[in-house]
């Protein structure tokens, strides 16, 4: 606003698709912004249709300086965000329609977070409101309140002993350097993983076996799908709305794993961060789905790493172009096959870095100039994934099986590590 106060109008140029989205940050940061609204889409036009566009926004500047409009001002203020059902009255019958009718929730049944139930919840999960701080939750801006972080636990179907685990994955995602704001109002599929390492996987009775990325361990269910309500319901990212995702996935509902500590020959992902054995650690990464790998007939961790790395070696992916942690999932059969030939962590992250880049030749002129843009150039004749081989994150999860999975990620997003605290 300084170019404001010398006297110089400014103005903000959204599309109008995106102009709802555009407004609640500025009411939320209490800027005052005159927008020119263009039609959607920029990306990927040609030199006329840019022109058109550009036509549009110059007569909009036209008729705000006729009319000397100069924007409306909005003030910003933290404020509690109430989500805690008073009307105690409300059947289980016609709950879920209630639910739907305020947008609460992610399609699905919910529990009725009523007062008696969400106090009930605080007082069991044995967590105090003191030990954890948060900031507003992007992209609504807004401080929630303590009853209703306990309330979107219960509708998601929780136990109390769940919540400390949750509240930890949200104010991981909290961090700056995780770019929360980003990751939910983005067009790209990401959404909040949580990856639980240590011994609260096995209090709480986690699943990191066959079927760890599935259905079927409530624990495993609720908690991913918590945190995911959480963004909703208090942090506005409303699909259509604050949400602009062009697909989604199905992880929006819930995505929480376990590693797999007893079967990873390793040591476990958390003690490789730097952390203690005995720590339980939530890391939260805006990850895609995971892409699963294969193969079944390599018998030698080269072949192996060969196969992982041609499945991760893609032109669409995030991680080529604006870099980020992605997740290499190693299943046990394939984990064992890998240790067993005496491949460190270290070694598996150096050849799949080396293996996994992108010929030139690969990727479109059109998109060549775009990496350009975003600062991305290649090495050589090659684009690699992320900036080192350490971006590449390794762990073991799943069961019997010769699979693995890929998890590429958002790539404007660091991962974010933090012990569970209660």
């Amino acid at each position: 606003m300084e170019l404001e106060n010398r006297g110089v109008r400014t103005f903000t140029i959204v599309t109008d698709a995106f102009l709802p989205l555009a407004q609640a940050e500025a009411q939320a940061k209490g800027t005052a912004l005159r927008f020119i609204v263009v039609k959607h889409p920029v990306g990927g036009l040609n030199l006329q249709e840019l022109q058109t566009r550009a036509e549009q926004g110059i007569q909009q500047i036209a008729e705000w300086e006729k009319n000397n409009n100069r924007g409306v001002s909005a003030k910003a203020k933290e404020q509690q965000l109430p989500l805690i059902l008073q009307d105690e009255n409300l059947s289980e019958g016609n709950w879920f329609e209630f639910a739907e009718d305020k947008g609460f929730g992610d399609g699905l049944p919910v529990a009725m977070p009523i007062v008696a139930k969400v106090h009930q919840f605080l007082e069991n999960s044995h967590c105090q409101e003191g030990a954890f701080a948060f900031t507003p939750i992007p992209p609504r801006w807004v401080l929630p309140a303590w009853e209703s972080l306990a309330a979107n636990a219960v509708m998601a179907g929780c136990k109390p002993e769940y919540f400390a685990t949750v509240l930890t994955a949200l104010q991981a995602t909290l961090q700056e350097k995780f770019n929360l704001f980003g990751v939910l109002a983005t067009t790209h599929p990401c959404t909040p993983m949580m990856l639980v390492s240590g011994p609260k996987r096995v209090e709480l009775e986690m699943n990191c076996q066959g079927n760890s990325l599935g259905q079927g361990t409530r624990s495993n269910a609720t908690m991913g799908r918590a945190l995911h309500m959480m963004m909703v319901n208090l942090g506005g990212a409303v699909p259509k709305g604050m949400d602009k995702a062009t697909f989604g996935a199905p992880t929006k509902f819930s995505y929480c794993l376990a590693e797999n500590e007893e079967d990873s020959p390793w040591l476990p992902y958390h003690v490789r961060q730097g952390f203690r054995r005995e720590d339980s650690v939530v890391t939260v990464a805006a990850a895609e789905p995971p892409h699963n790998i294969n193969d079944h007939g390599s018998t030698s961790a080269d072949e192996l790493v060969t196969t992982i790395a041609s499945t991760m070696s893609t032109a669409g992916n995030n991680n080529l172009y604006l870099g980020g942690e992605h997740f290499v999932v190693l299943g046990p059969e394939h984990a064992q096959t890998i240790h067993r030939d005496g491949w460190s962590i270290e070694q598996i992250q150096d050849a799949l870095y080396e293996r996994s880049r992108v010929h030139v030749a690969r990727i479109s002129n059109g998109n060549r100039r775009h990496f350009e843009e975003v600062g991305k150039k290649p090495i050589g004749e090659y684009y690699y994934l992320g900036e080192c081989p350490k971006d590449i994150q390794i762990l073991v999860s799943g069961g019997y099986g010769k699979h693995s999975n890929w998890i590429p990620t958002f790539g404007a997003s660091r991962m974010v590590s933090q012990v569970i605290r209660g």
